[in-house]
């Protein structure tokens, strides 16, 4: 019984933010290729042949390391080395809290790891020599893969490419980014003398992922790859990032398609990243200014906040840079406190800052041919998204033993999973293709349904999970191997089924960056994915992924959602007959959307939810 429990706390833990499918528990034996040395703009590098057959290369630097007085600044080119540079190991994850679905060790749970100096990317190309590799027409088309983990934990070393480039002779490239109060940080005093627009923007994580993909157009053809056809693709926080990097200007021509696999095109203001929470246009939680109210706390220079707020007034502007310049990594980030499941901080990130990413709304600029990066997008969502997080309610699900799952009441667990799943398809996936729809016709749309997970110890995992946030990205990757304990969503029975839906979806997105639609796949064989359509509520949408067994790949129109649409289907759900239940819903859509806030719930509907308080609802009858 421990053993299964074990299995089941697993299979929570390690699919959530982006880890599902990607962890590498395929054991491959590092030894040096000398037919794999290549010839980067930095030097050379020699890699290994992977467990796919690939080639890999792990551990390039594309960025000098942001430490010292390149904290909090933009990124700058790395510096070259003399000799053959072994690429065996990946460099070392950014600064973040540990949880398995950062894939780092959890041993000392809140204490935390990873480095400053973690600007690395991981490169998987098709098995040639090194007199073999294309060029010219020949060249192999670049995915760029952004991982998840909420912008606050996670790595590239969690995917393996090997075999999406080995099947289909593309170049995978993944990389890290910094992450956190690293990757998002605004504040007054690093505006100083020295600095310029994109030191002072805050959005470093953005251009990270833009001094990324520099390198992946100065140094991918000594891999074979196209440096002028290169595909982006993340899911959750990386495809959010993917969403941000088609409205940068900084990013314009750097890639020529793009994937957003269950993200969001949600912004922070300038206010909310550094305001305090009391200020008359307030700060968000963890803001800059609030860290640094803790930060003076911790260090016991003032004893609460109100005299640390009198403190920093009367600090200079130099001495609060100093200040921050002179804590470690690992000060910085203790100031936060983490999400006990998962290591993620809740903290402003991504912000509207003008600069690198724009201050008006998103969606206005999809709907002009010249407000954003325009190329060929594939968006989408799961079914289920959300059921990975109220999986880790224990107001929706009760342990026995302290580990296996139970449900309160599958009734209004199920509903509020579908509500939920629908407002994030509405936002995430199909506001934003019919906005871009508008100006350019390559525009496509999926909804991945997969949900035929075995029962474990009694509890249905395929009603409990289905088609949870990030389960699709072991059909991308074509990479089931997640180790002994989280292998148990993937069963010899549904083994089948599931190695046929992957091979469609790799041969969807890879025909997608060879030429800018998936279509029928590479092989031509598959039913044809159309371009979401806005002529008529009639006309093709998006395109549903599932298992032969449970209706195959097909083109529907039925399902497409928008946030007013799903907000007026609460109030009339004959499966919400009480003005509670409709509340519950409301109050489930804060919790998981920035669109839908704290402020909108007591007037949600057409009865409002004033009588159920938000912070007091009645979740016990």
């Amino acid at each position: 019984m421990p053993h299964i429990a074990r299995l089941l706390s697993a299979l929570l833990i390690l699919a959530a933010a982006g880890a599902s499918g990607c962890r590498h528990a395929v054991r491959e034996q590092r030894v040096l290729d000398p037919a794999s040395r290549r010839v980067t703009a930095s030097g050379a590098v020699a890699g290994y042949v992977g467990a796919y057959g690939s080639h890999a290369w792990l551990g390039i630097p594309f960025a000098k390391p942001p430490v010292g007085a390149l904290r909090w600044r933009a990124p700058q080119p790395a510096e070259a080395w003399t000799g053959t540079r072994e690429a065996l190991n990946f460099g070392s994850a950014c600064t973040q809290f540990p949880s398995p679905i950062g894939g780092l060790d959890t041993a000392r749970r809140g204490q935390p790891v990873g480095s400053e100096d973690c600007l690395y990317l991981n490169v998987y190309a098709p098995r040639v020599a090194e007199s073999e590799v294309p060029t010219g027409s020949a060249r192999w088309p670049v995915m760029v893969w952004i991982h998840g983990g909420g912008n606050s934990v996670g790595t590239g070393a969690l995917y393996n490419g090997g075999n999406l480039a080995a099947t289909h002779k593309v170049v995978v490239v993944t990389i890290n980014y910094r992450i956190g109060p690293f990757g998002w940080f605004r504040h007054a005093s690093l505006r100083g003398e020295g600095t310029n627009e994109f030191d002072r923007s805050g959005n470093f994580a953005i251009l990270d992922i833009i001094r990324s993909l520099q390198w992946v157009r100065d140094n991918v053809g000594a891999f074979g790859g196209d440096p002028g056809n290169v595909t982006i693709f993340g899911e959750s926080a990386g495809a959010n990032n993917v969403y941000m990097l088609l409205l940068a200007p900084r990013a314009h021509g750097l890639f020529h398609r793009a994937i957003s696999e269950s993200g969001s095109v949600n912004m922070n203001t300038i206010a909310e990243a550094e305001h305090f929470t009391d200020d008359g246009e307030p700060g968000r939680t963890n803001s800059s200014n609030e860290v640094l109210v803790q930060l003076l706390i911790k260090d016991r220079r003032a004893a609460d906040r109100a005299a640390a707020r009198k403190l920093l007034a009367a600090m200079s502007a130099k001495d609060v840079e100093g200040y921050l310049r002179g804590k470690t990594n690992f000060e910085i980030l203790l100031a936060y406190m983490p999400t006990p499941t998962n290591g993620m901080i809740d903290m402003p990130k991504v912000f509207s800052d003008g600069v690198v990413l724009p201050q008006d709304d998103p969606m206005q600029h999809f709907t002009r041919a010249d407000g954003y990066n325009r190329v060929p997008v594939i968006v989408g969502t799961n079914r289920e998204e959300n059921k990975l997080f109220l999986f880790g309610d224990p107001r929706r699900v009760r342990r026995l033993f302290w580990l296996v799952p139970r449900l309160r009441d599958e009734a209004s667990y199920s509903l509020s999973a579908e509500y939920m799943s629908r407002f994030w398809k509405a936002a995430g996936a199909d506001e934003p293709a019919a906005a871009m729809r508008t100006t350019q016709d390559n525009v496509f749309v999926y909804r991945f349904d997969w949900h035929e997970e075995p029962r474990v110890m009694g509890a249905d995992l395929s009603m409990m999970l289905g088609a949870a946030h990030g389960f699709e990205i072991p059909f991308v990757f074509g990479h089931f191997d997640l180790g002994r304990q989280a292998n148990v969503i993937f069963s010899h029975d549904n083994e089948p089924g599931r190695l046929a839906l992957s091979k469609e979806m790799m041969s969807y997105w890879a025909e997608f960056a060879y030429g800018g639609a998936p279509g029928r796949g590479r092989d031509g064989q598959q039913p044809d994915w159309l371009a979401w359509d806005n002529r008529a509520p009639a006309d093709p949408k998006f395109v549903i992924l599932d298992t032969p067994a449970d209706g195959g790949v097909r083109m529907t129109s039925s399902g497409t959602q928008t946030t007013a649409g799903v907000l007026a289907a609460v109030d009339t759900d004959p499966r919400l007959p009480t003005q509670r239940d409709k509340c519950m819903i409301f109050h489930d859509l804060v919790n998981r959307s920035r669109t839908f806030t704290k402020q909108d719930y007591p007037t949600a509907g057409k009865s409002g939810c004033a009588g159920y308080p938000f912070d007091a609802y009645p979740w016990g009858g």
